[in-house]
């Protein structure tokens, strides 16, 4: 009878190279828990995030692999995820939040809020446990897109708010709090405390992502946010056409003047497919995101599709990654859950330091 040895499966799953870090899963400590009995073997390969986009081509890869040992009857590969922080020690991070991601746009109408929304549920939908911030202020938005419209947060203690949960994501908004049809008529100071009070006296409880959908432009609640916590890195949202690019190349210099790395841009209504006939057309321009992208040293994440579906789940409160998970629209924002997913964790194995307050003039 052959017998099978943990060193013999671990050179064996030494041969799957992680894209990203260019090394294999057994250096980079990624294999845990091996257990061989006879000839059926079980291990976890445990990954940085659930929403890894080579999760399911390193199983095959790690089943395959050690299903060739000699001897060998029965392989199981379980896959799990410790998400890591880039908070630095010492910093205001938000206990128990591991990282923060900051969705935004240099204008309005370009579709921030529909992709932070997809975002945070596609990431809920990968495993991960996800929190969505409206921090717009003025025009929140998170309460209709995400099916709570007119509902109340509890309050614990008498000050600890308790967000509102729908498609595993858990919400806050000042929507909540205000009633709909009243208009919110603050100066900049005001709009600051209220963001501070969403982003500390809510129960968040253990977050791998805290997704916030900012406000446009570049103003006190992007500020507010940048000399508050920690943010891991933000997503800058625009459409393809030249005076939507001019105001994200913005957005993407105010980010960098205060230290919060970009993670990429998303090209939103990149392309109209018309359901009619298939025919594509570049309503917006084309090729507008790789154009910034290039010119900032930066990436394309993601080109979402100006598609009517988009815009009616959104409308009533159903993101299309949960009412059509296996449509084209739903898969590419899958596609850029696990790219932000990606970004961050090799952004976190660098243990990056971001400097949590930096002075404007």
């Amino acid at each position: 009878m052959t017998v099978i040895s943990e060193q013999q499966v671990l050179d064996a799953l030494k041969s799957i190279i992680d894209p990203d870090f260019r090394k294999d899963i057994v250096s980079l400590g990624f294999v845990k828990d091996v257990a061989i009995e006879g000839g059926r073997v079980g291990f976890t390969i445990e990954l940085t995030t659930p929403a890894c986009p080579v999760k399911e081509e390193f199983r095959r890869q790690a089943s395959e692999a050690v299903g060739a040992i000699n001897g060998v009857t029965e392989v199981k590969v379980n896959m799990s995820s410790n998400v890591k922080t880039s908070a630095p020690q010492g910093s205001k991070a938000l206990p128990g939040i591991k990282n923060i991601i900051a969705v935004a746009s240099g204008k309005g109408g370009v579709g921030k809020s529909t992709t932070a929304v997809n975002l945070a549920v596609a990431l809920a939908q990968s495993g991960a446990q996800v929190g969505l911030l409206d921090a717009d202020i003025y025009g929140p938005s998170i309460p209709r897109m995400m099916g709570l419209e007119g509902r109340k947060p509890g309050i614990e203690n008498e000050k600890t708010i308790l967000p509102l949960v729908n498609f595993g994501v858990l919400t806050m908004s000042i929507g909540y709090l205000v009633p709909a049809e009243q208009a919110v008529v603050w100066r900049g100071p005001m709009v600051a405390g209220a963001l501070t009070q969403l982003l500390n006296d809510v129960a968040w409880g253990e977050l791998d992502y805290l997704v916030i959908d900012m406000p446009p432009g570049t103003g006190d609640a992007q500020l507010t946010l940048s000399q508050t916590v920690p943010v891991t890195g933000s997503v800058i949202v625009t459409t393809p056409q030249d005076i939507a690019l001019a105001d994200a190349r913005k957005g993407i210099a105010m980010f960098r003047k205060v230290n919060i790395p970009v993670l990429g841009i998303v090209e939103n209504m990149s392309v109209f497919v018309c359901p009619h006939c298939g025919e594509s057309s570049h309503v917006f321009a084309e090729g507008g995101a790789a154009r910034l992208a290039d010119e900032n040293e930066s990436r394309v994440l993601a080109q979402i599709p100006l598609d009517i579906q988009i815009r009616e789940n959104s409308d009533a409160g159903t993101p299309i990654v949960a009412a059509h998970p296996d449509s084209p629209q739903a898969a590419a924002y899958r596609e850029l859950a696990g790219e932000v997913a990606r970004h961050i964790s090799i952004l976190n194995s660098r243990k990056v330091d971001i400097p949590v307050v930096m002075q404007m003039q």
